[in-house]
C-alpha cells in the first residue's frame, strides 16, 4: 500500500510511518503552551525530523475533551506562520489538524499538504471541496460528539461496526467531492467518544479495519485511556490517573501493538522513542 503526492511517496509495505505532534495551542492535554511561541514551534518540529518524524502535524487548536473552539481567524493566526516557515526549513509533509474548511485552506497554500480532520470531514461541510481542489491526503477519523462534549458518558451499541460504518460514510463524502481515494486515510479516533474499555477493544480489532484497504492512521500518544490503565494496580485498585508525562511506556506498548495489528502512521509526541518502537515492531513483524 502506498500514498504518493507531491513530491513524497510513502510505501507502507516498507515500515511504519511516524508523524509528530505540534500543538501551536495554549492548552493542549500534553503539551499545551509549550509550543506556543512560533520559534519553539519550529524548533521542536527540526527536532523532530532528525529524530525521525515523517509527517509534521501541526494544530493551532485544542481537541482535548471539554475544550472549547476558537474562531477561525485565530486557528490561523498561530499556523500559518508556523507552517511557512517550516515549508522552507524541512524536507518532509506538513499536515494541518483542523477540521475547519479555511483554516485548512490558509495552511495548504503556504506549505501543508495533508489535512487531518478530527470529525471525519463532518463539521464543516466546505472540507471535502478544500481537500480535492489541493489533491492532498486526508485524515478520516471517527469522533462520537464534539471535543466539548465527546466524553460524556460515550456509548455504542455495536462499538466497531459504528465506527466502521461512520469511516464508509466519510470515505464516500469524500468520493462525491472528487478527492482521489488513494489519498485517503483512515483513524478509529482513539480517546474521541469512547471509555477506557472502547479504546482497549479499538486496538485489540485495530486490525478489522484493514478491510476498509486505506492506510490507518493510530493516535495512542500519551493518552488518557494510557494514564487510566497504568493508574489502577495489580489488585485492580484505582490509584489515580498517571499524567501525561508519565505514560511514554504505556504509549510504547500501545504503540507496537498498534502496528502489530494494522496501523500504518503513528501519530505521536515522543518521536525519538516511538521511531525506535516502530523500527522493532516492523522488524518482528516483517523482517524489515
Amino acid at each position: 500500500m502506498r500514498l504518493i503526492w507531491k513530491d513524497f511517496n510513502f510505501d507502507f509495505s516498507q515500515r511504519t510511518h511516524i508523524m509528530g505532534i505540534i500543538n501551536v495551542t495554549p492548552d493542549s492535554f500534553s503539551d499545551g503552551g509549550l509550543y506556543f511561541n512560533k520559534e519553539s514551534a519550529i524548533n521542536h518540529a527540526l527536532r523532530m525530523e532528525e529524530e525521525g518524524a515523517d509527517i509534521i502535524d501541526v494544530g493551532g487548536e485544542s481537541t482535548r475533551p471539554g475544550a472549547e473552539s476558537i474562531s477561525i481567524k485565530e486557528d490561523i493566526r498561530r499556523v500559518v506562520p508556523v507552517i511557512e516557515a517550516l515549508k522552507k526549513k524541512i524536507k518532509i509533509p506538513i499536515s494541518i489538524d483542523t477540521y475547519k474548511a479555511d483554516v485548512a485552506g490558509a495552511a495548504l497554500s503556504v506549505g501543508a499538504s495533508i489535512v487531518n480532520d478530527i470529525s471525519g470531514l463532518r463539521f464543516d461541510a466546505r472540507m471535502p471541496e478544500v481537500v480535492a481542489r489541493y489533491q492532498s491526503p486526508v485524515v478520516i477519523m471517527h469522533i462520537k460528539g464534539t471535543p466539548k462534549n465527546m466524553q460524556v458518558n460515550p456509548t455504542y451499541k455495536a462499538l466497531i461496526p459504528e465506527i466502521m460504518d461512520y469511516l464508509r460514510e466519510g470515505i464516500e463524502i469524500a468520493r462525491n467531492a472528487d478527492v482521489s481515494e488513494d489519498k485517503i486515510i483512515i483513524d478509529p479516533g482513539i480517546g474521541f467518544g469512547k471509555t477506557v474499555e472502547h479504546n482497549l477493544e479499538i486496538m485489540r480489532r485495530l486490525n478489522e479495519f484493514r478491510g476498509f484497504e486505506k492506510p490507518i492512521l493510530l493516535g495512542v500518544s500519551r493518552k488518557s485511556f494510557i494514564g487510566k490503565t497504568l493508574g489502577t494496580n495489580h489488585y485492580g485498585s484505582y490509584l489515580g490517573d498517571l499524567p501525561p508525562s508519565e505514560r511514554l511506556e504505556g504509549t510504547a506498548s500501545a504503540v507496537a501493538i498498534g502496528i502489530f495489528n494494522g496501523a500504518n502512521i503513528i501519530r505521536v509526541h515522543d518521536v525519538k522513542a516511538m521511531a525506535r518502537v516502530a523500527r522493532i515492531a516492523d522488524a518482528i513483524k516483517g523482517g524489515h
